[in-house]
């Protein structure tokens, strides 16, 4: 009876001893997951943060408008226009609108 009962023990601590083994590969498979899942969170942020301080760089409030040449130097807003070879064309004298 004591042959059988040290057999049963033994395989009873065989058994434990593998389930540590088993809890220990879960738990670094596990710890893996989560490094790997931390790490990709990061890398996004990252490449979120580079994303938007180019874009805030490439559009930092700076505008270019096409205004007529000369248009700074001229009296009123008609002697500017009068001379803009642009608006030769669509500039009728006995239509003209004033935008208030």
């Amino acid at each position: 009876m004591s042959v059988m009962a040290n057999t049963t023990a033994q395989a009873l601590s065989v058994t434990s001893s593998e389930r540590n083994v088993d809890t220990s590969a879960r738990g670094s498979y596990f710890e893996a997951i989560v490094g790997a899942v931390i790490a990709a969170v990061c890398l996004v942020l990252l490449l979120l943060l580079a994303i938007i301080l180019r874009y805030m760089y490439q559009h930092k409030g700076t505008y270019h408008t096409n205004e007529a040449k000369g248009t700074e130097f001229a009296e009123t807003a008609d002697a500017a226009l009068r001379g803009d070879p642009a608006l030769q064309d669509a500039m009728d004298e006995s239509k003209k609108e004033y935008f208030i």
